[in-house]
């Protein structure tokens, strides 16, 4: 793995006689390339209410999801929409594999408990000089990778992280459960981490969590406190529960106030920000994100409608999804809420 030094000295000669004079930049993790990728199948609102008791006009109007991607195909897993995101990305960047210091996922659906999804997508992709882990903070996982990517590009001991969020949320989904089928779809987005000393990147984030959240968003068995057992599986405890109300109410205030919170921290009025990034849950949950934060709707990045929730996929996404229109120099903000409960906001300043 390539070493880079955490502050890059600059030398300045004002003569010969004088002495050198040494300036310490402070390296920062910008994002220097994206990939996405999306299932073809698609599940339309028209095909939910041949399943369950619903119809398009309420789908819509209540989360402002029309259709999301299914993954469909027989012995396919996360990993597998892992690798065609971080091809893409590598291309983009021109780079090969063995050029990545290090892999991380964000996942709540991982291929299996162990080895971790990371690793599964680095043997795929041909990745051999990385080390690779998965982190789990449901929603909120993309944040939590990415400010854990860009700590180690920051320590100057890694040059290149990739940074994924990715999720086969249709294997946890009840489709007898019209409160929460209508929600969920699969998908992976990646970005890349490189050293940067011009101000560009990662420059801020306020993560949070609360674990006495879980009684409303969780999923009941699977682990050590509830292994699978013929029990469980009638019970349908493998499956995503969730209490509607109760996880909207935190994640209106939860989500908008933390992305606030991180404009007060920094400076930053709403004029100074060229687009919110916001997880894509719910687009009432979006809309008062953005009016907390003081932002006309036009500087929301919005694709739910296409997409629906893909869980810790959905912020990377709309970065692919919106990429043509960001520009060098943008102060973007990402915010997401999750099951955990799990909760926060970064602040980027765009590179390329």
């Amino acid at each position: 793995m390539g070493m880079y030094p955490s502050f890059s000295q600059v030398s300045i000669f004002s003569c010969p006689h004088r002495s050198i004079q040494l300036m310490r930049t402070k390296i920062t993790a910008a994002i220097t390339a994206i990939g996405a990728y999306v299932p073809e199948d698609r599940l339309t609102n028209a095909d939910l209410e041949k399943m369950v008791d619903t119809n398009d006009e309420w789908i819509r109007s209540r989360t402002g999801v029309s259709e999301r991607r299914i993954l469909r195909e027989p012995g396919k897993a996360t990993s597998d929409l892992v690798v065609p995101a971080v091809q893409r990305l590598l291309e983009k960047r021109g780079i090969g594999p063995d050029d990545i210091d290090c892999l991380i996922v964000a996942t709540v659906t991982p291929d299996m408990f162990f080895p971790s999804t990371a690793n599964l997508a680095c043997a795929k992709l041909g990745i051999r000089n990385a080390w690779s882990f998965d982190i789990l903070a449901a929603c909120s996982g993309f944040l939590y990778a990415l400010t854990t990517g860009a700590a180690l590009v920051e320590s100057g001991r890694y040059r290149r992280v990739v940074v994924v969020g990715a999720d086969k949320m249709s294997s946890i989904v009840d489709y007898s459960d019209r409160t929460t089928c209508i929600l969920f779809g699969d998908g992976a987005g990646a970005v890349l981490l490189e050293p940067n000393i011009e101000g560009y990147g990662v420059l801020d984030s306020i993560l949070k969590s609360d674990g006495s959240g879980a009684k409303h968003l969780h999923m009941k068995a699977g682990g050590s406190l509830r292994p699978p057992s013929i029990e469980t599986v009638t019970n349908k405890e493998h499956y995503i529960y969730q209490e509607g109300q109760a996880v909207f109410k935190f994640a209106v205030t939860g989500m908008a106030d933390v992305a606030y919170e991180l404009m007060q921290r920094n400076g930053l009025e709403a004029e100074d920000i060229a687009w919110l990034v916001p997880h894509q849950a719910n687009k009432r949950i979006i809309d008062a994100t953005a009016n907390r934060m003081g932002l006309s709707h036009d500087k929301v990045m919005l694709n739910i409608e296409h997409y629906g929730n893909t869980t810790a996929a959905t912020i990377p996404l709309c970065l692919w999804d919106y990429r043509k229109q960001l520009n060098k120099g943008d102060n973007i903000v990402l915010a997401a809420f999750g099951g955990g409960f799990t909760w926060g906001a970064t602040w980027v300043k765009w590179e390329y």
